[in-house]
């Protein structure tokens, strides 16, 4: 009787010590850029203050870039497990340097690049650009060359200037023409006291995509089931977001306190509206195809903003968006 007791109280002690160390797995998210409203920083806001990540075990240390890049330096030297990038940067990075980083969800199913005249200016076309001064940040925006090779517009009629990144040289009439992130600096330009004309290059039908999270092919290798409940959990806080924005942005606000309330509104709208098209609203928010990425290099590489092909096989993942959406709606356990 002595001997069953003791492995009775064993029993008992291992299934409690298994209990004790059973601890939510750590996981480190920076995103792209400073706190503030883009769709895919927002959605982790949300995630961590509704308890999505805890309901899914993980325990996720948020961090932000300062914005030069080190967000990617740090996921490949394995500092960080996701972060964020433009579809763009994606490619751009595996075809020039073959670095392993993959895109497994995209929230924007546009670029976040645009174009942007004073209201006042009389330049409502590409048309209108010619004869005009062109700025951009630092180099030039295949979307800009894409908009003038289907407008027909005469590009050395244009003077193009390196600008850098204050949109306010465009008030100051230094340039007629400015290269913007659409989700913020329109906005900015107008609490500024000036109402802007606004080009986009997908409203000419040319493909550009937006910001994606991704991680390296080794971590969604090894962590593939970390990566699936970092992005499920993502992803319903998607759909928080769409039918609770102002508690969204009360979440937001946590994170990005110094930002300004309104102007974080115009970004997190923007954003959700360039996440929504048809393909999302039957997919879901986050969904992409190889078509859709094969679209976008061969434009990259159609204006020379590409050093070579790279497979978009290898480039993309769509199997943990398969596994999480039924219907459209994120599976929930």
């Amino acid at each position: 009787m002595k001997h069953v007791l003791t492995f009775i109280l064993l029993v008992v002690l291992a299934a409690t010590f298994s209990c004790g160390t059973n601890e939510p797995e750590k996981v480190k998210f920076m995103a792209g850029f400073k706190a503030q409203a883009n769709l895919p920083f927002a959605a982790v806001y949300v995630a961590q203050e509704k308890g999505y990540f805890d309901e899914q075990g993980l325990n996720v240390e948020i961090l932000h870039s300062g914005g030069g890049g080190e967000n990617l330096t740090l996921l490949l030297a394995n500092k960080v497990d996701f972060t964020t990038a433009d579809a763009n940067t994606v490619l751009k990075h595996r075809a020039s340097q073959d670095i392993p980083i993959v895109a497994f969800a995209l929230f924007g199913q546009r670029g976040q690049q645009a174009f942007v005249s004073l209201a006042e200016s009389g330049i409502n076309a590409p048309a209108d650009w010619e004869g005009k001064r062109f700025g951009y940040k630092i180099s030039i925006p295949p979307d800009y060359l894409a908009i003038i090779d289907v407008s027909g517009v005469d590009r050395a009629k244009i003077e193009e200037i390196q600008v850098g990144f204050d949109p306010r040289i465009l008030i100051e009439e230094k340039v007629d023409v400015l290269a913007v992130f659409k989700s913020n600096e329109p906005d900015t330009i107008r609490t500024l006291g000036h109402d802007v004309n606004v080009f986009e290059a997908a409203d000419l039908g040319l493909p550009t995509l937006g910001l994606t999270y991704v991680g390296t092919e080794e971590t969604i290798s090894k962590k593939s089931e970390t990566t699936e409940r970092f992005l499920r959990s993502t992803l319903r806080a998607v759909e928080f977001i769409r039918t609770n924005r102002e508690e969204s942005l009360d979440i937001i606000m946590k994170y990005a306190d110094k930002e300004n309330r309104n102007h974080m509104k115009f970004m997190l709208e923007t954003e959700l509206s360039d996440a929504i098209t048809p393909q999302t609203i039957e997919k879901g928010i986050g969904w992409m195809t190889t078509d859709q990425w094969d679209s976008l290099q061969q434009h990259l590489l159609k204006f020379g903003a590409l050093d070579g092909e790279v497979s978009i096989s290898d480039a993309i993942h769509t199997n943990f968006l398969e596994e999480i959406y039924n219907e459209g709606k994120v599976r929930w356990p």
